[in-house]
């Protein structure tokens, strides 16, 4: 376990909040391995806190699909693997389509202004280059999509498979994400949204997760043979 992990302090999260994000920030860096066993009395004599918070952290994290309980073993980093992506991506990409059919029809010119905002935040953020910021910006733009859908029951369903995905996400931006083509695919995206050309706007967002899918097999590959 890395001797650098500290938490970092929120005053405006709850203490289990503080604690995941300083365990899945330490996930995602790598300074916690996959197979590396989360063990509730360490973790919590390294963080200063009880063991009460570690356990919701934990929870949380396996909610993310970051870490996994084995009986007997307890917890520990979950592994990726090809086929927890594509069974992820197979789903976000039948939700994506839904969405984009409610929302060619429904989506406001208040929300296409929004868009046009997530993008530029979007593109900051990709030029000071922290990946966590890009990540979440990215997040934020498409949300504004999937918000477009007047549908709670689907914005639900595809807030916890996101969820699932961020740490594929997170790999693919951080090392193999294409920027320019990134923001190109915004903007066609917002381009397809004012034109209510639903096939335009499935076909860009179906390109996005191709590319993520791609990338990021590399990524596993690259790890099991370093393993």
């Amino acid at each position: 376990m890395s001797e650098e992990l500290k938490l970092d302090m929120d005053a405006y999260l709850p203490l289990r909040d503080v604690v995941f994000h300083t365990l899945r920030d330490a996930i995602l860096k790598g300074e916690l391995k996959p197979g590396e066993r989360l063990m509730e009395m360490h973790l919590a004599t390294k963080l200063g806190v009880s063991r009460t918070p570690i356990r919701e952290a934990i929870r949380m994290l396996e909610k993310e699909g970051l870490a996994i309980t084995i009986p007997r073993r307890g917890a520990q980093v979950a592994q990726m693997t090809e086929k927890d992506l594509e069974d992820v991506l197979e789903v976000r990409d039948a939700l994506d389509n839904l969405a984009v059919i409610s929302a060619c029809q429904r989506i406001t010119e208040e929300q296409l202004d929004e868009l046009d905002m997530k993008l530029r935040v979007f593109q900051e953020e990709i030029a000071k280059g922290n990946v966590r910021e890009i990540v979440e910006a990215d997040e934020a733009f498409h949300n504004v999509i999937y918000d477009a859908t007047n549908n709670p029951k689907l914005e639900a369903i595809i807030v916890n498979l996101r969820e699932q995905m961020y740490r594929y996400r997170y790999e693919y931006v951080k090392d193999n994400a294409d920027y320019d083509q990134l923001i190109h695919e915004h903007k066609l995206i917002i381009e397809g949204l004012r034109k209510r050309d639903t096939e335009a706007v499935k076909k860009v967002m179906h390109t996005h997760l191709v590319n993520q899918m791609v990338a990021v097999k590399d990524v596993i590959r690259e790890q099991n043979q370093n393993a």
